[in-house]
């Protein structure tokens, strides 16, 4: 889960300033955390309250989503989303946007089998993002860092991913030059799912995603989950992460759910 925070630090200070080179400094004064950090915060804590058969795990997300939302109000949602944190009476909004999939790290990290892995990034998911683009997204992220932490070698999640839910029928040098900011999630996974199937290490993987251009915070997120899950995080990069970037309510969060995994 962390690794998807690290995706949105880094990539935070390139979403609306595309740099499509992986040559950059990985943490600067300018890189902050966005929504993907706080929803992917929230969503873990829905995870760590829920009954132990997840029977209320929706319930969960929508408290926590907004109870958080609001305790970090100023950080960019999405209008329609933005609309649903203030509403009195939130219901889902049909959406396929990437949010979907930047939030729902901790699914992945906390399914014991590849199914369980589905039905919990459908729970957190379809309170907001209901589109049939929007659940696969999400599931396709969760799947992926399943995979990825329990031993599939980066052909096998290829693999599973083209199966299953996305043609990855490019590359990132392919598509460096034209691919231009995109907020759906059929527009945005692949392409976060590729720059993890072509890296090397974790902070390479961060450096693929970025230097796509893009929505870049929300798809080095949705990178760095994967990334974390197969490689791990150096210590270096997570000490920064957690020292500069996350206050002590994020850091107690993430313990408690490092804790539990």
């Amino acid at each position: 889960m962390l690794g998807a925070i690290i995706g949105d630090i880094v990539g935070s200070r390139f979403e609306w300033n595309n740099f499509k080179s992986k040559n950059f400094i990985f943490f600067t004064e300018n890189s902050h955390i966005t929504d993907d950090t706080i929803m992917t915060i929230a969503i873990a804590k829905a995870l760590l309250t829920c009954k132990a058969d997840k029977s209320d795990l929706s319930e969960k997300a929508i408290y926590y989503m907004r109870y958080y939302g609001k305790k970090y109000w100023n950080h960019d949602y999405g209008g329609m989303f933005n609309a649903w944190l203030s509403s009195d009476n939130p219901q889902p909004y049909n959406s396929y946007g990437n949010g979907a999939a930047m939030r729902v790290s901790a699914c992945g990290f906390l399914a014991k089998s590849l199914e369980e892995a589905k039905l919990l990034s459908r729970k957190v998911t379809e309170v907001t993002h209901n589109h049939p683009e929007g659940i696969k997204g999400a599931e396709a992220t969760a799947v992926a860092i399943y995979l990825a932490r329990t031993g599939y070698s980066i052909n096998k999640i290829r693999e599973y991913i083209q199966a299953n839910y996305y043609p990855l029928n490019f590359t990132l040098d392919e598509i460096r030059d034209t691919y231009k900011f995109n907020e759906t999630c059929q527009e945005s996974v692949p392409q976060a799912i590729e720059a993890f199937l072509e890296s090397e290490s974790f902070e390479d993987a961060i450096r693929n995603a970025v230097s796509i251009g893009g929505d870049s915070d929300t798809i080095a997120a949705i990178t760095g989950g994967i990334a974390e899950a197969y490689y791990g995080i150096p210590d270096e990069i997570k000490e920064i992460a957690m020292t500069y970037y996350l206050d002590q309510r994020m850091k107690n969060i993430l313990s408690e759910f490092q804790d539990r995994i």
